[in-house]
């Protein structure tokens, strides 16, 4: 019997919390889609050059997510960073975007394909963490390159993760660890029968939309003052 193909999406989810996918694979399909400002945010990924040359009058009208002036001397950074290894023109010229990639367990869309060598570029609407990626986005990267590796049949050892309203760029290695954490989510996705157990990290919690339906208790405001 062959198994359902698990998407990208899912795979991500499951990695931050299994809980939240299960619930979230309940919703209508047109419910799973992202917000409209997560693709303003996105389109950011296409227009670096261009956004370099905006003076910050015209930058603070952009989608970014921190003052004008430290954005474009941030993405600045990244740009000479890149270009001292032949990176930057391959972000922002990659031979091919949204791709839908079907793999041997997984598909999804890659926001960027990146030849010579083939590499995929997920492009993130959020906050990038002080070194490195989030776990979930880890996981998706994994997704993708083993998506786009059993599509063209070739090696892929390496990712990026771009985080376009901050002007951070970084790539990943697909370590053995990190592919042992895809296939841990990939498990957790096709175990999903009923709802998991909730997470411990209740942090978590504090503005997932399942919050009340997954019956924890999350800190109100009045509490975290110290009136609750």
């Amino acid at each position: 019997m062959t198994r359902a193909l698990v998407s990208f999406s899912d795979l991500r989810t499951a990695a931050y919390c299994p809980r939240k996918c299960y619930y979230q694979q309940r919703l209508p399909d047109e419910d799973r889609g992202p917000p409209p400002e997560v693709e303003s945010i996105r389109a950011l990924a296409t227009r670096y050059d261009e956004l370099l040359e905006a003076p910050p009058g015209v930058l603070e009208s952009e989608p970014i997510a921190v003052p004008s002036v430290r954005y474009r001397d941030r993405l600045a950074a990244t740009r000479d960073r890149l270009e001292g290894r032949g990176q930057w023109e391959r972000l922002c010229e990659p031979v091919d975007r949204a791709v839908f990639a079907t793999g041997r367990h997984c598909r999804g869309i890659v926001h960027k394909v990146l030849a010579d060598p083939l590499e995929p570029a997920l492009i993130s609407s959020g906050k990038p963490p002080e070194n490195g990626v989030w776990k979930s986005q880890s996981v998706h990267a994994v997704a993708a390159a083993k998506a786009l590796a059993w599509e063209q049949q070739v090696s892929v050892e390496r990712a990026w993760l771009e985080y376009p309203a901050y002007g951070v760029i970084r790539s990943i290695d697909l370590t053995t660890r990190r592919k042992a954490q895809y296939r841990s989510a990939l498990r957790a996705v096709r175990e999903l029968d009923g709802p998991p157990a909730r997470t411990n990290n209740r942090s978590k919690c504090e503005s997932c939309e399942f919050a009340a339906e997954c019956g924890v208790k999350t800190r109100t405001l009045r509490s975290l003052l110290g009136f609750g």
